[in-house]
């Protein structure tokens, strides 16, 4: 009776037990797809990871060129305002050479008028 008694009760355990075996392989197989797909998502974070290191090597080579640019522009303002400075000092220079010469221009034609008066003082004199 005991081994009936034995058998008995391994039989109402397994049949009560069946149901939370069911439900324990529902849960295990949820859980290898929850798995499955936490691995698909650590997958694509990795690289978007990738993808990010990318992005922020590429915009610390913007920033350089930046710079740069940034450098090169500040040496061009500078050319720049040398260059205005030059061009004004070379007008008044050009300016002052204008009035010299214009100056001497009357010099030359008083000279040249004197000259021809002489001439012709002296062509009256012979």
């Amino acid at each position: 009776m005991n081994h009936e008694l034995k058998d008995m009760l391994q039989s109402v355990i397994r049949e009560e037990l069946a149901p939370v075996h069911q439900r324990l392989e529902r849960i295990e197989t949820r859980l290898d797809r929850v798995e499955e797909r936490l691995d698909r998502v650590e997958e694509r974070l990795d690289r978007v990871e990738v993808r990010l290191d990318r992005m922020e090597t590429r915009l610390e080579n913007v920033e350089t060129r930046l710079d740069q640019v940034e450098t090169r522009l500040e040496a061009l303002e500078e050319d720049s305002q040398l260059i205005k400075r030059a061009v004004l000092e070379t007008n008044e220079s050009v300016k002052r050479y204008e009035a010299i010469q214009e100056s001497q221009q009357r010099i030359i034609e008083l000279l040249s008028s004197r000259s021809i008066e002489q001439e012709a003082q002296l062509k009256r004199i012979v």
